[in-house]
């Protein structure tokens, strides 16, 4: 049997709402949650899975601690690989977003005919459809496409690639994926190659001097801040926006409105927000 490399958690879902668990699980890097309802009891749990590498079950305990979470709703293991595949396989299924979208692991059947299929399994590097602020901004990108002719496209904060590769599927003829994480360059450029798509993957924390007609960053809200005027100038039309809490969105929003971006659409999805700005 080969050395465990994965961590899973369970926990009661009465512990920690599904909004403050998929905040919580981003900021320690999970590679992939889920709800698990038992068949009898009709329990909720709260699953998520993060690299043993990077975490052990003592530090993820202690942050679940210092939130309140007793230590008896939390329960902890490490995972075998062939017992680390099991688990996320049974419980990824392929998932419609927006009006054309659809977003799948690998070993799912490919979308309807009528959608375009995104294919991305769970991976060291955030961004597989399954969180509310990858929904908000794909659902942004599609609109931006179906309205008006989108030629290239700056994906600040990139993760898995997902939003670039989605924004190339929707007709986008050149993006830019750019993230500070090394993992997360060699994940958007394997992702966008099992699907069919080219992009520029750019290792940086700096967005490139180069104009865009669409930016989309899904990062923090104090990054977004910190970033507003380099972002902003990236911005040949429309910014999208999101990583950011609700009641972060109007901070956000003044970051950029001073450097000349009006809001044209803000949504919501339980606690996260996304801003749509444009010039």
């Amino acid at each position: 049997m080969q050395a465990p490399k994965h961590l899973e958690l369970r926990l009661s879902a009465t512990a920690m709402d599904e909004d403050a668990f998929e905040q919580w699980c981003a900021s320690m890097h999970a590679i992939a949650t889920a709800e698990e309802i038992d068949a009898d009891s009709g329990q909720a749990q709260r699953l998520a899975w993060f690299d043993a590498t990077e975490h052990t079950a003592a530090s993820l305990a202690r942050s679940l601690k210092t939130r309140g979470i007793a230590s008896d709703a939390i329960e902890l293991r490490m995972l075998a690989e062939q017992d680390w595949a099991t688990a996320w396989q049974r419980d990824w299924q392929g998932m419609p977003i927006g009006e054309r979208l659809w977003v799948r692991p690998s070993f799912r059947e490919p979308a309807p005919a009528d959608k375009i299929d995104i294919v991305l399994d769970p991976g060291m590097a955030f961004g597989t459809g399954t969180h509310p602020t990858t929904r908000l901004c794909l659902r942004a990108i599609e609109q931006c496409c179906t309205q008006g002719k989108v030629d290239t496209l700056l994906d600040m904060g990139a993760g898995s690639g997902i939003l670039a590769i989605a924004a190339c599927k929707l007709g986008v003829r050149r993006a830019t994926a750019v993230d500070l994480a090394e993992e997360a360059v060699l994940a958007c450029r394997e992702n966008a190659r099992i699907n069919g798509v080219e992009l520029e993957a750019l290792l940086t924390d700096h967005p490139p001097k180069a104009r865009f007609d669409l930016v989309v960053a899904n990062i923090l809200a104090q990054p977004l801040i910190e970033m507003a005027a380099s972002l902003a100038a990236c911005a040949q039309e429309t910014l999208i926006l999101s990583g950011l809490l609700v009641e972060q969105c109007e901070g956000v929003r003044q970051a950029y409105a001073r450097q000349g971006l009006t809001l044209v659409r803000q949504e919501a999805e339980g606690q996260w927000g996304m801003l749509v700005m444009r010039r």
